[in-house]
């Protein structure tokens, strides 16, 4: 079993009693020692009090080596105590450096031994030096030609290669950054990783059995050997690898995976095996351990295939979202005017791979001529390269277990010469005459890649157990998730006691949507700077709120509309926020504005209460009754519209094709006068005035969303078109009566707004509540029923 973290703790503490231990000894030897070479060996005072020194410091690097291959190594995986983790960095650097001086020594012993050797095959010469003069008279007239051929032609050959090759090695190589214990502070601890419970707490479950899984290994188990992180931009896969270093307490080299491209072709091998390399001398120096981590993984392990394909995704199966179709600007509206953002599972997915970086355009003098010799000067070739970097990280991978390639030689040669001579036999009784074979290193190497992109698009090869077998995948921060990160930034800056309480935390997570953990550092950051700008020493809960429309859409514009506008947007935005409160029973408002930023002259935002992966056909209608909530109160109130409905017009019409072609979704048959109706001929009339309305309100101007193919097909179909403008006539007329029947309630509602031009959270749930909206039931085979649009 792993140990836990205060087992850990305690064979820490035992480390330690048994490091001073062993101190306390060398030091009651001493004197001894000191007398043994002033009395018996007549050395000088100094001399002897200086060799009794270097004994005693010698002696404890001796201990600490033997201690080290005896008793297992603490490991310090989730222990946070600072001086128990400075300790065992000290303890690491010391057994490094005296294994470091005791395998010196024994290389200079074999010299020594091999010297006295020749010695005697030259024959005995009074001193030392004689016996050098004659060997080295040997070599300068038998050993020419050897030194021509086995020292000079491959410093050459090295030489030309550094020449050429070796500047484009070293962009590659600076590319890869190394840290040792010690070396540098991220200032990351495990519980600095919020909004990632479930991922966390897999990723701990690997890293207790990389520190200590020697019970689990000898129980027939085997480690995983590497990790691979999975989720959008900023969800804190990056971070909880730094988190994982710090918390292991063993080396950690850090590669992007754009680093393995070069030039030419069998750069990106060199690169890779040097990783390795500095990655097995790493770990034999820190106690046999060191993770690699390789951000976007995915620059180096598309599958193959694909690289040879240009490097295209594979596409993705299932149905899609509404979001695939409409989704606008930077907060992802569902309307091209920007002014209605929903809060969902597959928005916040789609908002945060929106963020992700895009590789720059190459630019230059010529930048056709640096395409052609990235590409090898020859089509096709830039997928071969990219297949060279993968194979041979995939080979490395798989020979971390492999024995040293000399010492396998070596024992190999010694097992033949034996075998060779016929007399030596290669065993009697239970003894063997031959030498052991050479078993794998201790030495563990951990590989943790990181990506965006969905799985399928990596190689299997890289994927398989074994190599990047174990895969955790990152959620966008929901709002729990944001929560538990903004308990963590905002205890860091100096605020007022009332963002302490745990309904105005909650309804800060609530009103910041798709916020990633840097945005809320950023906006507590800013919100603080607001404070100190104004000569306060705390921020409140309005700077915090200045600050979120700042990080979100830049500076409000903080134009004065005229009365008459302002009070038009005013009821626009009311509109939306009514029906969405009456009619979207999953979702609750967050925020409504009148504040202009961008395009957008005001904005209502909602978030759903819980995380759905999936909605029902009332769910959809609701979200466009939402949609043409804001038309049906523009005219209620002036009997007419305003240009700003043109983007709700465009969302609306969008997702109502796609309920009908997308998700078989179709019109209800309606109610007449607040009930079904049997009556076949009123139905009839009804389905056909609804479907006047919507024809009328359908966008069939081929802008917005309307470039989408799948959009069109639908709305160039007959029967589904006409589907479409009922749905769109049935979603206008329950606004439209929602906003008739309780205008007095919409308009108390735009007022407010039109006082605090912004309202949030739980005060905009307060208003919105004390409205007391009531849905009518309407006789729609009236013909009064039917407004005039």
């Amino acid at each position: 079993m792993a140990a836990t973290a205060e087992e850990a703790k305690v064979l820490s503490q035992q480390w330690r009693r048994l490091i001073r231990s062993a101190t306390v000894v060398a030091l009651l030897t001493s004197p001894a020692v000191f007398v043994w070479l002033h009395s018996y060996k007549g050395m000088s005072f100094g001399w002897s009090l200086f060799l009794t020194f270097a004994f005693v410091v010698a002696f404890r690097g001796f201990m600490d080596i033997a201690m080290r291959r005896l008793i297992p190594w603490p490991r310090l995986f989730g222990i946070e105590d600072a001086s128990v983790r400075e300790d065992d960095v000290v303890d690491r650097r010391r057994a490094w450096f005296w294994l470091w001086v005791f395998r010196w020594v024994v290389r200079f012993a074999v010299l020594i031994t091999i010297f006295w050797v020749g010695r005697l095959l030259l024959g005995h010469h009074e001193t030392w030096w004689d016996s050098f003069v004659v060997i080295k008279d040997w070599f300068a007239s038998h050993g020419s030609s050897l030194l021509q051929y086995v020292v000079i032609l491959p410093l050459f050959f090295l030489i030309n290669f550094a020449v050429l090759f070796g500047p484009l090695a070293l962009m590659g190589i600076t590319q890869m950054q190394s840290f040792e214990p010690g070396d540098a502070d991220w200032g990351v601890r495990l519980e600095d990783v919020r909004g990632q419970v479930e991922a966390k707490e897999d990723v701990r479950r690997v890293v207790n059995l990389w520190q200590s899984g020697q019970a689990f290994e000898a129980a027939g188990g085997k480690r995983e050997r590497g990790l691979l992180f999975l989720g959008a931009p900023g969800t804190g896969k990056t971070m909880l690898s730094k988190a994982i270093a710090t918390s292991f307490n063993c080396p950690f080299i850090s590669m992007p995976g754009s680093g393995f491209a070069q030039t030419f072709i069998g750069m990106d091998v060199v690169i890779v095996r040097y990783m390795a390399r500095k990655a097995r001398k790493l770990a034999r120096k820190w106690g046999g351990q060191c993770i690699v981590f390789i951000d976007e993984i995915d620059a180096v392990g598309r599958r193959r295939q694909a690289l040879g394909e240009g490097g295209m995704m594979t596409p993705r199966a299932g149905i899609d979202s509404f979001e695939d179709h409409c989704f606008y600007g930077p907060f992802g509206s569902q309307t091209p005017s920007g002014d209605l953002v929903l809060e969902t599972r597959a928005w916040r997915e789609r908002l945060f791979a929106q963020r992700a970086e895009r590789p720059p355009e190459r630019v230059g003098l010529f930048p056709r001529l640096a395409g052609i010799v990235n590409q090898g000067a020859f089509p096709g070739m830039m997928g071969g390269m990219g297949s060279l970097a993968l194979n041979q990280l995939l080979v490395v991978m798989d020979g971390i277990d492999n024995p040293p390639y000399f010492k396998k030689l070596f024992t190999r040669g010694i097992n033949t010469f034996m075998d060779a001579t016929y007399i030596i036999p290669r065993r009697v009784g239970s003894v063997s005459f031959r030498l052991p074979r050479p078993k794998p290193r201790g030495d563990q190497i951990y590989f943790i890649g990181a990506t965006n992109v969905p799985i399928d698009v990596l190689d299997p090869a890289l994927t398989r157990p074994g190599r990047m077998g174990r895969h955790v995948w990152f959620r966008t921060p929901t709002k729990q998730d944001r929560l538990d990160v903004f308990d963590l930034y905002i205890r860091k800056v100096a605020h007022a006691s009332d963002l302490d309480r745990p309904e105005r935390r909650d309804e800060i997570a609530r009103i910041t949507n798709g916020y990633s953990p840097a945005m809320i550092e950023q906006v507590c950051s800013m919100a603080l700077t607001y404070a100190h700008h104004d000569g306060r020493e705390r921020f409140v809960w309005e700077d915090l709120l200045e600050a979120m429309t700042t990080v979100e859409s830049g500076t409000a514009i903080n134009i004065e509309y005229i009365p008459e506008e302002t009070r038009a947007v005013a009821i626009h935005e009311a509109g939306h926020a009514a029906a969405a409160h009456v009619y979207m029973k999953g979702a609750e408002s967050t925020r409504i504005s009148i504040r202009r930023r961008g395009s957008a002259l005001g904005h209502h935002m909602a978030l759903e209460k819980e995380e759905r992966f999936s909605s029902w056909r009332s769910d959809e209608v609701s979200r466009l009754i939402w949609a043409l909530g804001a038309m049906a109160a523009e005219h209620v109130f002036y009997g007419q519209n305003s240009t700003g409905v043109g983007g709700d017009v465009a969302g609306a019409t969008s997702r109502a094709a796609w309920m009908v072609g997308s998700c078989a979704m179709a019109p209800e048959s309606p109610k007449l006068n607040g009930k079904s109706s049997d009556d076949p001929e009123a139905r009839q009339e009804v389905e056909q005035r609804l479907r006047t309305v919507g024809t009328q309100i359908m966008l069939r101007s081929g802008h917005g969303p309307m470039h989408d193919d799948q959009i069109n097909a639908v709305l160039g179909d007959r029967d589904k078109r006409w589907m479409v403008t009922q749905f769109l006539g049935e979603a206008y007329m329950a606004a439209y009566y929602l906003m008739l029947y309780n205008k007095r309630a919409v308009e108390k509602i735009a007022e407010r707004l039109i006082e605090r031009r912004e309202l949030y959270g739980d005060e905009l749930l307060q208003i919105l509540d004390s409205a007391n909206l009531q849905v009518p039931e309407v006789d729609m085979t009236e013909a009064s029923a039917w407004p005039k649009i």
